[in-house]
């Protein structure tokens, strides 16, 4: 991975649209948790979004990053939570989570 990419650098990366409302549930589930996380627009960013898309084969946001580990989208995230698995990704570290 490159280290020029945000979720290189923090530990949970949120790509979101301002009227999402699905990005905007996934920032509140981060937040009652208390895990820091980092949300980056796609609004007005064609080339950003297309670039996201290309690395991971999804269309819509939010697109969620646990540890640069691509988890998906907010039900995805809820998931995990509800199974404890997010709390299992967010402590192992960088190299402790697979893809969902």
């Amino acid at each position: 991975m490159s280290e020029s990419l945000p979720e290189a650098i923090h530990p949970v990366v949120i790509y979101r649209t301002a009227i999402c409302p699905y990005c905007h549930m996934a920032a509140r589930l981060l937040q009652r948790k208390g895990v820091p996380f980092l949300e980056v627009s796609l609004d007005g960013d064609a080339s950003k979004r297309e670039a996201l898309q290309e690395r991971t084969q999804w269309q819509t946001v939010p697109q969620i990053f646990v540890h640069g580990s691509f988890v998906g989208g907010y039900t995805d995230l809820a998931a995990l939570d509800r199974t404890g698995e997010l709390d299992r990704r967010l402590a192992a570290g960088p190299s402790g989570g697979g893809a969902a």
